[in-house]
């Protein structure tokens, strides 16, 4: 055989062998390369906040998320977070879930509010956010159920005294005593009223009589409620929970079936006193 088949079959041993070897450390590759694409924390997040508002109030809600392909193994953030926010309900008149629908999280959160209705529903609240790195994204959806319902509002009026103007001031809301919210007042020109009002949510309040106080005594007289007084007070009646009468209900049926029963038993013993006769 001369050297120059010799070499030929010899080369073509080699490629042989090398296909045969990348052939059978292909799927080896290709596993390692499929574990190193996926090889990220799964993507977690939240929306936290109140899960009960009132009607025709603005909410302000946390919605945070971490891992996906946007962190790294050190935890530390290497890519992009991004959400787009909707909002579900049998009633959307008047919802309103943002500032923007879409966006990009800071620091891995950003903060959104809600706008509710004027009118009671439950609404779900629901952030859809993608962790992306050099094309390869994660994608999970994270939801919040928050109840809209009828606020107890209070509604007054403010006077600056005759000839002053008053700059903006804060307002102390008192229920029953204790601190429950502010109200911010605008400047009120000279001479000239200033309407405020105040929406309180709380599913939880006790039957019985409450009361809404504000005064206006670190005011020291610049500014008065209408009619000349700085304090103002407004009362509510919660009413107590429906009676349960279940019990009384299942005590009636069963005296009722019972003297059936006894009823029927006299009746049996009659017929058959008869028939010995």
């Amino acid at each position: 055989m001369s050297a120059a088949l010799r070499s030929s079959r010899d080369l073509g041993l080699v490629l042989v062998v090398v296909v045969l070897l990348v052939i059978s450390f292909a799927p080896l590759l290709l596993a390692g390369q499929a574990r190193a694409a996926v090889n990220y924390p799964p993507l977690t997040g939240a929306v936290a906040g109140p899960t009960t508002v009132g009607q025709l109030t603005n909410t302000t809600y946390h919605v945070t998320a971490q891992g996906g392909p946007a962190e790294a193994e050190n935890g530390t953030t290497v890519g992009i977070y991004d959400y787009h926010a909707y909002v579900s309900a049998d009633n959307l008149t008047g919802l309103k879930w943002g500032p923007a629908s879409v966006g990009v999280l800071v620091n891995n959160s950003i903060n959104l509010t809600f706008s509710a209705g004027n009118h009671s529903e439950s609404v779900t609240l629901a952030v859809l956010v993608t962790s992306t790195l050099n094309g390869t994204n994660a994608t999970q959806n994270f939801t919040l159920l928050v109840a809209v319902v009828q606020p107890y509002v209070i509604s007054t009026t403010l006077e600056a005294a005759s000839g002053l103007a008053v700059s903006s001031f804060v307002l102390t809301v008192l229920l029953d005593g204790s601190p429950v919210g502010t109200i911010k007042v605008n400047s009120i020109s000279a001479d000239t009223a200033s309407p405020i009002s105040f929406r309180y949510v709380n599913t939880d309040l006790a039957s019985g009589w409450h009361t809404f106080s504000i005064s206006l005594a670190a005011e020291h007289g610049l500014v008065t409620f209408a009619g000349g007084t700085e304090t103002f007070s407004e009362s509510f009646y919660v009413a107590p929970p429906p009676a349960d009468n279940t019990i009384w209900y299942v005590t009636g049926a069963v005296a009722f079936f019972g003297a059936i029963f006894i009823w029927t038993l006299r009746v049996g013993a009659r017929r058959r006193g008869k028939s010995k006769k």
